[in-house]
């Protein structure tokens, strides 16, 4: 399907060479690294309470959207709430058709409350605006809630305390597609050790919600050439998404 003018111009400012012919194509045009831009395309109902697992119990609580974000805010669940300054809990529309699922909040993620910010949170938005949407239009949470001291990786355990609160905000929110960006956020939801690799190019799923897995933002800044993989990845999740509605 061939790409509109808007879609052009998204792609465009992504970082991605679009073909377009070549009398079109501003002579002396420079790429701005720090943006996401594609290759051609050959290119709800809604939910009032959700049971989400007490940490540390077998039991459920029903827990509507305040209850379950103020849940989150005074978890203590692991001992990462020892180092945090605010949990993070997610941001965008809670009717979205798209979910947005990454890793762990950083320094600045930490410092204001809201995921994917700084450079990374500029590239995402990009990577939304490509597939014809806005950022405020769909949900983005992580995997966990606190910031793991210097940024490493979550161990298994923290992943394990806050997964009932993604399920909850999955249930509440009751998306079409996920997309998972990044090797960590894609291992925690398909408990999986498969490299990111191998786990692009298909569609899996996660509480049955079919799920595509691409880079994370911050990977692609460092690796500009991974853009266009990324984009295939993107493709993938419109086409997936188009078939839930069809």
């Amino acid at each position: 399907m061939p790409l509109d003018e808007r879609q052009r111009e998204y792609l465009r400012l992504m970082g991605i060479q679009v073909w377009v012919p070549r009398l079109h194509i501003p002579f002396g045009a420079v790429e701005n690294p720090n943006h996401f831009t594609p290759m051609p395309d050959d290119l709800h109902e809604s939910v009032d309470t959700v049971d989400v697992p007490v940490p540390g119990t077998a039991s459920t609580c029903p827990l509507n959207w305040e209850d379950l974000e103020a849940r989150v805010a005074g978890c203590t669940a692991c001992p990462l709430h020892q180092g945090r300054t605010q949990t993070v809990f997610g941001v965008g529309t809670r009717e979205a058709e798209w979910m947005v699922i990454g890793e762990a909040p950083g320094e600045q993620e930490d410092l204001q409350g809201e995921p994917f910010v700084g450079r990374a949170g500029q590239l995402l938005n990009e990577m939304i605006r490509a597939v014809g949407l806005k950022r405020e239009a769909v949900y983005i949470a992580n995997v966990i809630k606190c910031r793991p001291p210097k940024n490493r990786d979550p161990a298994p355990e923290e992943a394990a305390a806050c997964e009932g609160y993604l399920k909850g905000q999955l249930a509440l929110v009751k998306p079409k597609i996920i997309l998972a960006v990044g090797r960590i956020a894609a291992q925690n939801l398909l408990k999986t050790a498969t490299p990111i690799g191998k786990l692009r190019g298909q569609v899996h799923y996660y509480e049955h919600i079919p799920l595509v897995v691409t880079y994370h933002p911050a990977y692609l800044l460092r690796s500009q050439l991974e853009k266009r993989r990324a984009w295939e990845d993107l493709k993938l999740a419109m086409r997936t998404f188009r078939q839930q509605n069809s």
